[in-house]
């Protein structure tokens, strides 16, 4: 599969969620297949998604016309549509796409989610869809973006710095961010120091802008 193929990111449920996600990925250059079950929403996106489709989700014959079992990321952002929510994705688990994130309105229903097999849920109110697309993408274990197109993002040590202390890997002036803090397994989180040695397993929080660290997240 190219890696271009494996980035393809279908998003079913467009409401404000599913919207703003799917908008915030197509700005990354990722190809994005919208799903909903309401026309004029459809409509609304059709000229801004690389694809967009009404469709019923919860029928396994209508998602595989649309070849959403042969994604390898999924999100479900369906809303207040319980039933919908969870048929839909306990369809995606039994495709084994292997990448599925759930958005849940209440944490009952989240745990309902995680139990029939999404990787990840979301609950809007603490996650919005901007950052979602980030680490859905990305290979950032979490990301936080401020004003100013400035950002923070925890990532696995790019291999570039492994074996050096930070201060000689350069990544500060080849990529203008700072390597804020370190965290080796087993161990809490240190303030990051040019001499601290990056070994492998660590996990760095780096912090610059957007696209910097965006950057250094895809080193991995």
């Amino acid at each position: 599969m190219s890696d271009k193929k494996a980035q393809r990111v279908v998003v079913i449920g467009l409401g404000r969620f599913g919207t703003s996600l799917a908008m915030t990925l197509i700005k990354r250059g990722t190809e994005v297949l919208g799903i909903d079950s309401d026309p004029r929403t459809v409509q609304r996106l059709s000229n801004e998604l690389t694809h967009a489709v009404v469709a019923d989700t919860t029928d396994e014959d209508v998602l595989r016309q649309l070849g959403v079992d042969e994604f390898r990321r999924a999100v479900v952002g369906i809303g207040t549509d319980l039933e919908a929510s969870i048929l839909t994705t306990s369809l995606l688990v039994e495709f084994e796409i292997p990448n599925i994130w759930a958005k849940a309105i209440s944490r009952q229903h989240g745990q309902i989610l995680q139990r029939i097999g999404a990787h990840h849920v979301v609950l809007p109110e603490h996650e919005m869809g901007e950052r979602v697309a980030h680490l859905v993408t990305g290979r950032m274990l979490d990301y936080i973006e401020f004003e100013d197109d400035y950002a923070m993002v925890k990532t696995a040590a790019p291999a570039e710095a492994i074996g050096l202390p930070l201060g000689e890997s350069k990544l500060r002036a080849k990529y203008d961010v700072t390597v804020v803090g370190v965290k080796r397994p087993g161990e809490d989180f240190t303030y990051a120091t040019a001499e601290t040695v990056v070994h492998k397993g660590d996990v760095l929080i780096v912090a610059g802008r957007t696209p910097n660290v965006e950057q250094v997240a895809e080193l991995t």
